[in-house]
């Protein structure tokens, strides 16, 4: 706004100067014009440069002359500006010149004053600006980063600590800044989430430690029952509140970052083997390029064993597990994920089978992953993004290669 201010100053000076300038010449050489007029009907001397149809005289200006009419023109006359005044005289074109150059020098002065003044003071308030400018967006820019940091689930993140180290005065001129204000409501609101997630975290700890024992008591229980219906699923539904309470302490563990990563080197393709053996399903291993992996072998089986199960208890067979490098590729041939898992990945709670699960072990397997810097997508096979696509569902595991060197191979 400032320098489009200056430039239309600068345009307003220039045309006002310019028009009061060449009026004032105008006025000089009609004034110079009539004096000729009169010494011509006079019979006298015509006064100095004066004359009928004289040497330079600009063409439009003597054919406006001879078509009855007076005026005037600027033209160059002898490499000089001049303003030139011309009028009818018995078919010929009585003319009269004023030297110029003094008003043109006039005028391209104060045009060279007016562009200098505005590169001044454009560049001062483009510098003073960007300056202004710079604090702000780089304050904004820190907001942006540390809003960034919590929505990757760095809740302790704070735009507070980027001015830990600012004068007594700067913090205070920030107090008072509107971004500031935006900083310490992102702030707050971090904090207060970052709580409530503690909180929320903590309870399910708490509840799952508190399960622990009377469902123990109950299993124990429960084997004393005489064999029957009623027994099996008695024992079948304390099995399932025990693998939910584990699957919830799990979880806990993985929220907190409180596991310890043991990593040591690892042939992939006889880790997925040992998993699916484990699973007792019927799973089919492909090993198309098998590598060494430096991992925690007890969390990648956890990882794998996890996806296996989810695809044979909400997919349909044939379930193919296929190590190619560091990548292990789980397919079904079911209706896919569905649309909320693609679009939001695993939420507790939630599955999409039809009840049959509590959504908790594709929630472990990302938890898992993510502990040991693994890379987990769900898509559905046949390059598909929609939920229900008919072609399968696909879990993609990349794991971090090549391994460290210097490691031993387990």
């Amino acid at each position: 706004m400032c320098c489009s201010l200056a430039a239309v100053l600068g345009v307003l000076v220039h045309v006002g100067v310019t028009r009061q300038t060449v009026a004032t010449a105008r006025d000089k050489a009609l004034e110079q014009l009539h004096d000729a007029s009169r010494a011509y009907e006079a019979g006298e001397a015509l006064p100095p440069d004066s004359g009928l149809d004289p040497a330079g005289l600009p063409e439009s200006l003597r054919q406006l002359a001879l078509s009855g009419r007076r005026g005037t023109i600027v033209a160059e006359r002898d490499g000089r500006p001049t303003m030139w005044a011309a009028a009818p005289a018995d078919g010929r074109a009585l003319a009269t010149a004023v030297d110029y150059e003094q008003s043109a020098r006039t005028i391209t002065g104060l045009d060279n004053a007016i562009i200098g003044s505005s590169v001044l003071a454009i560049g001062g308030t483009l510098l003073v600006g960007g300056f202004a400018v710079r604090r702000v967006t780089r304050r904004l820019h820190q907001t942006a980063t540390v809003a960034r940091r919590i929505s990757r689930g760095e809740l302790d993140a704070r735009v507070g600590d980027a001015g830990r180290g600012w004068s007594a005065g700067a913090a205070r001129r920030a107090r008072l800044d509107e971004v500031a204000t935006v900083a310490r409501a992102l702030d707050t609101m971090a904090g207060t989430l970052q709580a409530k997630l503690v909180s929320e975290q903590r309870f399910t700890a708490d509840v799952a430690h508190e399960l622990r024992t009377p469902l123990t008591g109950l299993q124990a229980a429960s084997e004393l029952l005489p064999e029957g219906r009623a027994t099996d699923l008695v024992r079948e539904r304390v099995r399932t509140m025990r693998r939910l309470t584990e699957d919830l302490l799990e979880i806990s563990r993985l929220d907190s970052g409180t596991g310890v990563v043991e990593t040591d080197l690892h042939r992939l393709g006889r880790v997925a083997e040992r998993v699916v053996r484990a699973a007792g399903t019927d799973t089919e291993v492909v090993v198309v390029r098998d590598v060494h992996v430096e991992t925690d072998r007890r969390r990648l089986e956890r990882v794998l064993g996890n996806l296996v199960a989810n695809a044979h208890r909400h997919g349909r067979g044939p379930v193919v597990l296929t190590v190619a490098g560091p990548v292990v590729t789980v397919r079904d041939h079911g209706e896919g994920y569905p649309e909320y898992l693609l679009a939001h990945g695993p939420q507790r709670f939630r599955s999409g089978g039809g009840g049959k699960g509590h959504g908790l072990g594709l929630t472990i397997a990302a938890g898992q992953a993510e502990a040991i810097g693994a890379r987990l997508e769900f898509r559905n096979a046949g390059g598909g993004t929609g939920g229900g696509g008919g072609g399968g569902a696909e879990a993609v595991l990349t794991l971090p290669w090549p391994p460290a060197e210097g490691a031993g191979a387990g």
